[in-house]
């Protein structure tokens, strides 16, 4: 297939691109940036400059292409206040690219996430659906997120064949400058490695290369309005990540308390509080996916996310 991809440079897709290329399809990424579209032109996909907001742009991607993954968010902005705005432009692109593709058939997927679907038990593919109550104690953009995901599997009523893949809140990797990589920050900061109140809580995870490999089978052949969860770990208690990372740095452990996380965590403390575990028990049975790589905690004990600095 031609495939056009939205933040094809970025973490996800800049290994969604060598796995497509890898398994013989033509790759057209959207690069904003001279280095972006450097780094697209290196891995061997043809560039379309424009960003997100350039609806003209997505628009013509579209209609030229076999196929579009919607990977671009703003989280320069989700995460410095403008939640709201960031989502609110995640809709105007997955409209824009509904209005060209429907009635044809052709694949789209988006990326959405796990964190917050289901608090306090595994989440599974089948939470979060439109019709059912999980996701009603979410506000503001992480509610419209979950909203757009909606409007995505709606428009295989319109003959599209809509998909959503949804991420653990920590896709990790060599080079990963999320979540992951500002806990390990944040402690060589305060001179602790700090989980909230007793840190049984848990998060889950895959590697980005499984990750990448479950775009790829879901572009190929996922059924229409199909919800696709990319976790390879169900749930890896947060004291745990905590004592590896303190352990790798050299530094003392230490519970932080709730009233205590945002001075100590800063932005991240409402994420990393949370108990939200996810299963992916059907994805693997639907398309036979098996994450093949490192584990969270393996992965952190191979050290490079001791040795990498988040970008701000």
């Amino acid at each position: 297939m031609r495939v056009f991809i939205t933040g094809a440079s970025g973490w996800i897709g800049s290994a969604v691109v060598p796995e497509l290329i890898g398994a013989g399809h033509q790759v057209v990424g959207l690069a904003r940036s001279d280095a972006s579209a450097a780094a697209l032109a290196a891995a061997g996909a043809e560039v379309r400059r424009g960003t997100l907001d350039d609806l003209d742009t997505l628009r013509s991607a579209a209609a030229d292409a076999d196929g579009v993954i919607h990977l671009a968010f703003k989280h320069d902005i989700a995460f410095s206040g403008g939640f709201d705005d960031a989502a609110d432009a995640d809709r105007r692109a997955i409209d824009t690219f509904g209005e060209v593709l429907t009635g044809s058939d052709r694949p789209f997927l988006i990326a959405s996430g796990t964190l917050g679907l289901a608090p306090g038990r595994v989440a599974t593919e089948q939470d979060g659906q439109e019709s059912g109550p999980v996701g009603a104690h979410l506000v503001g953009g992480p509610a419209k997120r979950l909203a757009n995901a909606h409007a995505t599997v709606a428009l295989a009523d319109r003959g599209v064949r809509s998909l959503v893949v949804r991420l653990p809140p920590t896709v990790h990797g060599d080079g990963d400058h999320g979540f992951l990589a500002t806990v390990v920050a944040i402690a060589r900061e305060k001179g602790v490695s700090g989980y909230i109140g007793d840190g049984d809580n848990r998060w889950p995870a895959v590697h980005r290369s499984d990750a990448a490999h479950l775009f790829r089978l879901a572009l190929e052949s996922a059924p229409a309005g199909s919800t696709l969860h990319a976790i390879a770990d169900e749930g890896v208690p947060i004291r745990t990540v905590a004592e590896v990372v303190g352990r790798h740095l050299g530094l003392p452990v230490a519970s932080v308390s709730p009233d205590d996380a945002p001075g100590h965590f800063s932005w991240l403390a409402g994420f990393l509080g949370m108990d939200s575990p996810a299963s992916s028990s059907h994805t693997r049975e639907l398309l036979g996916w098996q994450p093949t790589r490192s584990g969270l905690i393996d992965d952190l004990d191979k050290g490079h996310y001791f040795t990498t600095v988040p970008r701000n």
